[in-house]
């Protein structure tokens, strides 16, 4: 809402009060004026109509006629114009004389008023007031009293006046009342102008003063006295315009002084900007020379290291005695510490350089997490710690993410938790927060038992090299780079770690890291159905476990008796009236503990069906000596939650055929796909991994073929290469959705690295998706899944495990497991897969070196983006990720002295396996 000025106020107030006060008395005046015209027309009307029927009397006696003409006559003239007709009625209310006919008399004579007048009647209209007056006979014949014969009525005087004097005259107070008004406002408004202006006049000035000295000028311009307060106010402008001109001939002073010592400053700061940009530039040149050096450092050192843990292995094959076992052992761990390190110190220079990225793929959080432990537990039974994992059960187990970073940052934060602990335990607790319908945030803490950090300590942890003190550095060895890395990927997953420690009461690492949630999961039941209602008898002295493996089993729904020691779990055998189903004992697996844990085996043995023990070690001769003494079966802390269930519901699955693995064979789905790759070996592989899914499938080996084929037969899928001779994959996939009969076909772009950037171009160039190579089997899934009309893609047949055959040769640069994962379980697949790659590195190594000789940065791209892509299927991981490395690097600068290192490297990488392994023999 807007002020009212000054002017405003002055006007407002003068005028408001007089138009009310003014409106108020005109209108009390004029409605009394109304009022009183009014009673002024009755009391006339009254007063003319009674004498004149007391004169009519005697003339109505006596019928005369003349005399009521005369007496009507004279007095309608007397009193013209307020009469307008006089007319007399004799009783029985009929018309004898009127002084004047006019158009309503009619209504005049129908009048009912005549009926038993006995005093004036006076009847209102909107132009007329009429007056009844009875005639009445006041005289009498007889000498009888007859009150009645006075009141007798010999007639009606009908007299009718014209209400126009008394509207006219109400009119004139109107408008004299309201000229008052008029003339009161016009008065009031000259006076509140005068007055506004006597104040708007000096209040102007002064305002106009003020703005001068806002702009800053010395001179206000009020020299002429004021009237009242006015003055007052001159005055103190003037003071204060006096004031500010002297304080700021002070400022203007200290100002140039100020300038004079600034500039001087400014003298210095540039002298000192020069003397730091050299120094940052000798900086930037020195840590490249660093960077440089840390390349050519772990390609100098993973060379040799390589082919000492080669030849270690090699050596293991020949008869040794005791000693020289325990002297490989020793050789192999060196060997494997100094590989951690040199992998430690490659990833932070990638941190370092921010040319670490986070792969987005659909994975199962407890399948991660139980590899991670399964990896970790030989070291954590080793010193008998007690290792276990507790997930919320309402974490969701399908996330999308980078599984590979997430379970980095656990190995790097359990590794130091056994390093750093003696005795005690290891716990992992895991939770989550729904951020919204698509992203939940994963809460995960390490909790140990450990030597503990003091508190001026803990923020060295999380800086390169930093370690808590150099004790524990040459104690327990180590770069101290692993939890500044876990830091940054931790970071980069939108998250934080924490950590809260004391000495000698252990260590607690607390990270969070942000997930989203994917649209299509993976049907993947577990056998739980055998499980409900059975009833399970469970010891577990361990508190942790203990609540971990009773959460499982009764979200199994199973009828658990959970016992923490060894009274409890006695008492539960002897008070039960009926057999337990299964029996789940956990215990440590010491030798000191063994004459314990065989007496609760003998104990219990008949009063349970099935027997299992949880021991936390890896064994085979200890969980053989359980076996034999009575246990059905023994499994290895900390538990994998598909091998409990598994386990537990083995003996009862023929109960339900749900369960039944024969019956859990999925038939191949009625589509029609097309596979697309100039690659043998890849054309090869997805199309053997289809064939378990896929009804037809057709292949194409480049582009052309593709949009020939696409023009001619109706596809349901379309799996397209980016990189192909005669036609790339985006001119296919673009022409195949332009004129074709798979213009609706969803065209997935399969390739074997790309950037984030290139990932969103493949999408907007038309590609409904994208696989990264080496395909999994649960990704290919999930593609059909996602973008077939057939229901969802069961994964349980993707996870029985398969029996896995020896590699074909003993090689540190082949990992045979990942290379069968890859071929989906298949021995055959994968050493054909193998053979062909190994087939392929002769023409590779002699095509990248005369690239490199020419320094053709963009042939030495094509021979390593193909070569990447057969690298994804055949299980060699150092040799994936060095062309992976130098693929990134040259698609985000074509520079071959950026990655002249890892070139080297990789040409090395590539004789040194060919020299683990004869081609000629992996052909026989």
């Amino acid at each position: 809402m807007t002020k009212l000025g000054l002017r405003d106020s002055v006007l407002t107030l003068t005028l408001i009060p007089t138009v009310i006060i003014g409106l108020l008395l005109g209108g009390y005046f004029t409605i009394n004026r109304y009022i009183e015209l009014d009673e002024i027309l009755y009391q006339q009307g009254t007063t003319i109509s009674e004498p004149l029927a007391i004169a009519l009397e005697q003339p109505m006696l006596e019928k005369n006629k003349q005399l009521l003409n005369r007496l009507i006559s004279y007095t309608h003239n007397k009193h013209s114009p307020t009469i307008k007709s006089i007319a007399i009625f004799d009783k029985n209310n009929a018309l004898l004389m009127t002084s004047n006919y006019h158009r309503s008399f009619e209504k005049l004579i129908s009048q009912k008023t005549l009926i038993n007048l006995k005093t004036t009647h006076v009847q209102k209209s909107d132009e007329l007031v009429t007056f009844f007056t009875p005639i009445i006979n006041h005289t009498s014949h007889d000498s009888k009293w007859d009150p009645s014969a006075f009141q007798s009525s010999l007639g009606t005087v009908i007299i009718q006046l014209n209400k126009d004097q008394a509207v006219i005259g109400q009119q004139r107070a109107l408008l004299i009342s309201g000229i008052v008004i008029i003339l009161s406002l016009v008065f009031a408004a000259i006076l509140a102008l005068r007055l506004s202006r006597m104040f708007m006049t000096p209040l102007n000035k002064l305002v106009l003063a003020t703005d001068k000295l806002v702009e800053g000028k010395r001179s206000t311009g009020l020299n002429d006295n004021m009237i009242g307060e006015f003055e007052l106010l001159r005055e103190g402008l003037n003071t204060i315009a006096h004031t500010m001109v002297m304080q700021k001939d002070e400022m203007q002073k200290n100002i140039d002084q100020a300038t004079s010592d600034y500039r001087e400053t400014l003298e210095q700061y540039e002298t000192s900007n020069i003397e730091l940009s050299f120094a940052k530039k000798e900086a930037q040149d020195a840590n490249r020379v660093k960077s440089d050096f840390l390349a050519k450092m772990s390609h100098e050192l993973r060379t040799p290291l390589n082919g000492v843990i080669g030849f270690t292995r090699q050596l293991y094959k020949t008869p040794l005695n005791k000693h020289q076992k325990d002297y490989l052992d020793t050789i192999m761990l060196s060997a494997n510490s100094l590989m951690t390190i040199i992998s430690d110190i490659l990833d932070f220079s990638k941190l370092e350089a921010g040319a670490m990225e986070l792969e987005s793929i659909q994975f199962q959080l407890r399948d991660a997490v139980n590899e991670v432990m399964t990896l970790l537990a030989p070291s954590a039974h080793d010193k008998q710690l007690e290792l276990s994992i507790y997930i919320n059960q309402q974490v969701p187990d399908d996330l999308t993410g980078d599984p590979t970073r997430f379970k980095q940052v656990l190995i790097n934060l359990l590794s130091n938790a056994i390093k750093f602990t003696e005795k005690g335990s290891i716990k992992v607790d895991i939770s989550h927060r729904l951020l919204d319908d698509e992203r939940t945030s994963l809460l995960v803490s390490v909790t140990d038992t450990g030597v503990g950090i003091p508190m001026d300590k803990q923020d060295s942890l999380f800086t390169p090299f930093g370690q808590a003190d150099s004790s524990i550095t040459r104690k327990f060895g180590g770069t101290g780079l692993g939890l500044i890395i876990t830091k940054h990927i931790v970071e980069a997953m939108s998250g934080r770690i924490t950590l809260n420690s004391a000495p000698g009461n252990g260590t607690c690492f607390t990270f969070n890291s942000v997930f989203s949630l994917p649209n299509h999961v993976f049907t993947n039941d577990l056998p739980t159905k055998s499980l409900i209602g059975k009833r399970i008898l469970y010891l577990e002295p361990h508190e942790h476990t203990h609540h971990a493996v009773l959460s499982l089993l009764t979200q199994w729904e199973s009828n658990v008796t959970a016992c923490f020691n060894e009274t409890s779990f006695l008492d539960a055998i002897k008070n039960t009236e009926h057999k337990y189903d299964v029996c789940l004992i956990g215990h440590m697996a010491s030798v000191d503990d063994m004459q314990q844990l065989k007496s609760y085996v003998k104990a219990v043995r008949e009063s349970t069906d099935y027997l299992y023990l949880m021991l936390n070690t890896v064994s085979h001769n200890m969980r053989e000596a359980f076996i034999g003494s009575g246990a059905d079966a023994c499994l290895s802390k900390p538990l994998n939650h598909r091998k409990l269930c598994e386990v537990l519901a083995a003996p009862y699955r023929l109960d339900h055929p749900t369960h039944n693995i024969e019956q859990n064979d999925q038939a191949l789905l009625p589509l029609k796909v097309l596979v697309v790759d100039d690659n043998d070996a890849n054309l090869k592989l997805l199309h053997t991994l289809l064939s378990e899914q896929i009804e037809v499938i057709e292949t194409a080996h480049n582009g052309s073929q593709a949009y020939s084929l696409s023009k001619s037969h109706k596809y349901d899928i379309i799996f397209m290469d980016i990189q192909m001779p005669i036609m790339d994959g985006i001119t296919a996939c673009k022409l195949i959705q332009e004129s074709s009969l798979n213009e609706d076909t969803p065209i997935i772009a399969v390739t074997a690295h790309a950037l984030q950037s290139e990932k969103e171009q493949l999408l907007k160039d038309g590609f409904k998706g994208y696989l990264t190579k080496p395909i999994d089997e649960d990704m290919l899934k999930q593609i059909i899944s996602d973008h077939s009309p057939q229901t969802p893609v069961n994964r349980d047949k993707a996870k029985t495990d398969t029996p896995q055959s020896p590699a074909p040769f003993q090689s540190s640069r082949i990992d045979w497991a990942q290379a069968l994962q890859r071929a989906g379980g298949k021995s055959e697949l994968a050493l054909e897969m193998l053979n062909m790659l190994l087939l392929s590195v002769p023409e590779t190594l002699t095509l990248l070196a005369k690239a490199i000789e020419s320094n053709d940065c963009q042939q030495v791209l094509s021979i390593v983006h193909k070569f990447h892509g057969a690298c994804c299927y055949t299980g060699v991981p150092k040799l994936k990720s060095l062309a992976e490395t130098i693929e990134t690097s040259l698609k985000n600068k074509c520079l071959l002295e950026n990655i002249e290192p890892e070139l080297f490297e990789l040409q090395d990488e590539l004789e040194n396996l060919l020299a683990d392994a004869s081609v000629t023999e992996l052909q026989r």
